[in-house]
């Protein structure tokens, strides 16, 4: 068998094998948010990740594609690849073109679903396909065109191997763009601008996602090398993992020492903030920097959570503190402890000052995009439910259908005081009996 034909055969196989893994990483977005979040709002939740992976992918495949890399115009837009069509020899692959989008489709609607969980439990479904359609197939494939697809940032020298920016920063301060528009959740502040902690409803199955994550995020780092003949993927896979374990650990022992307990969510959201941190450096930095940067994610995101609060920037799952904050800070690292031009390594500022210009410029555009997006949403068709409607859940106003059917999932004591939880279980005997 002729040497290059295998050689794109095992490559082929590899991107596919990581694209599912990628792909897979919805369901534990799924899971994560759904466990974040109350039991009348789980349902809705994993609708909108859903309609990120539908809609995402079709509108990705219609013009997104072709707008990330597509041939350059200016160093701001890809020009043409829409619907896969029309010569895109021009990106140089070693393997089918079929293959490579889906890897990269897979990556398009993880952005999506990083914005799912931060408007949960209040944000109107409609307008939220609207949103999904317009980030997946415009927002996020300028940030990638920018960087990966030959833009401007990508010729200034920019790293980003698997999208700390183009990704998680840019999902993060979307997330944030979308909450500022959107107000906070009914009772989560006081007038006096304390905080009420809202509790997760099923922390199981918040794990449970964390866990789909993290395996994910295997096919996520080295599948980006777009080869399986490369043996750099074995050390990308590691400080993936460091990164990861480093964050978990650092978020648990920070609460630890702070709290006098480990906080759960926490833990959890430390081992995510360790892995978006690394995604963007996880080719170009050591082991021990990997331990490192995951360590220092670890407490950030616990830090960033408490500031975000403090804001009034109501966040039911920390995508702001994950995605926006560490993703910011991984493609710094990568300034700081790259082994060919790093800060620590003898490379001066150069390329610190590139990765501080390159997460900026895409962080602003996720956050001005989404704020025009969501301003315009809420001026036409409405964004937010009404008060009513959030009182008595997502899952029952805007699907007509309860995620745990037959089980009460309000506290006693809201079903007997409050007339919208009678409401709720009124709604929910009228369906029984029309479909008795």
């Amino acid at each position: 068998m002729n040497a290059n034909l295998l050689a794109t055969g095992i490559n082929t196989v590899w991107v596919l094998l990581c694209a599912a893994l990628v792909f897979f990483m919805e369901a534990g977005f799924a899971f994560l948010e759904a466990g974040f979040i109350r039991a009348k709002n789980s349902l809705n939740i994993v609708m909108k990740v859903f309609t990120d992976t539908t809609v995402g992918m079709l509108v990705f495949y219609v013009c997104g594609f072709g707008l990330m890399y597509g041939l350059d115009r200016a160093g701001l837009i890809g020009t043409n690849g829409f619907f896969l069509s029309g010569n895109l020899g021009h990106l140089k692959l070693g393997i089918p073109l079929y293959a490579y989008w889906l890897f990269q489709a897979a990556f398009a609607v993880a952005a999506a679903s990083i914005v799912s969980g931060a408007v949960a439990e209040r944000m109107r479904f409609a307008p939220y396909i609207i949103f999904t359609a317009l980030l997946t197939g415009i927002i996020y494939p300028l940030a990638g065109h920018w960087v990966w697809g030959g833009g401007w940032l990508s010729r200034l020298g920019m790293l980003d191997f698997a999208g700390s920016a183009v990704v998680h920063a840019l999902g993060g301060f979307s997330a944030l763009a979308a909450v500022w528009v959107l107000g906070p959740r009914q009772g989560k502040y006081n007038p006096d601008g304390s905080v009420n902690v809202i509790p997760a409803h099923n922390l199981h199955l918040a794990f449970l996602g964390t866990f789909i994550l993290w395996l994910g995020w295997f096919g996520f780092n080295p599948g980006s090398s777009l080869s399986g003949l490369d043996m750099n993927i074995a050390r990308i896979a590691l400080t993936t993992n460091l990164a990861a374990a480093a964050g978990g650990t650092a978020s648990m022992l920070f609460t630890l020492a702070k709290w006098g307990k480990p906080d759960p969510s926490m833990a959890m959201n430390g081992a995510l903030a360790g892995l978006v941190a690394i995604t963007g450096g996880c080719a170009y930095v050591a082991p021990p920097a990997a331990v490192l940067i995951g360590l220092v994610a670890g407490v950030l995101v616990v830090v960033a959570v408490g500031f975000f609060d403090r804001l009034h920037a109501d966040d039911p799952v920390g995508a702001i503190a994950v995605h926006g904050v560490n993703g910011t800070w991984g493609i710094l690292a990568v300034g700081l402890f790259a082994e060919k031009g790093g800060l620590f390594y003898g490379g001066g500022f150069h390329l610190l000052g590139v990765q501080a210009l390159g997460v900026a410029t895409v962080a602003l555009l996720g956050f001005a995009a989404t704020a025009t997006v969501f301003y315009l949403l809420k001026k036409t068709v409405g964004i937010r439910v009404s008060a009513q409607e959030e009182l008595e859940g997502l899952d029952l106003n805007e699907h007509g259908v309860g995620a745990y059917a037959g089980l009460v999932t309000e506290p006693f004591y809201e079903t007997v005081l409050e007339e919208p939880s009678l409401s709720v279980l009124q709604k929910s005997v009228d369906r029984i009996t029309e479909r008795v």
